[in-house]
């Protein structure tokens, strides 16, 4: 479905869920994600179901992430570092007061 083009930038590698993946160093995360067969990011707060990134600019929160252990982060407005621990996000958002 999402291939690289030719001549990659440099290689990182990143954690998702406990699998080693592979990114181009400048990626975004949902990019990363997708480049590696992860269609599904998070899910909703009463039936489960899982979503994926919709528009890859910021604006529709369905890539919402936990990056590094702080949830609510959006994985197309967060370039991808060596060594990133990625999870899904299960369940609502978390608003702080």
């Amino acid at each position: 479905m999402f291939r690289r083009l030719p001549d990659p930038a440099a290689i990182v590698t990143f954690d998702f869920e406990g699998a080693a993946f592979e990114a181009c160093e400048g990626d975004s995360v949902a990019a990363a994600l997708l480049a590696n067969g992860v269609l599904a990011f998070r899910t909703t707060p009463v039936s489960g179901t899982p979503r994926g990134p919709w528009c890859l600019i910021g604006e529709c929160h369905e890539c919402l992430v936990e990056v590094d252990g702080e949830p609510n982060r959006q994985a197309c407005m967060i370039e991808v570092r060596a060594d990133m621990r990625v999870r899904r996000q299960h369940g609502a958002r978390v608003v702080a007061r």
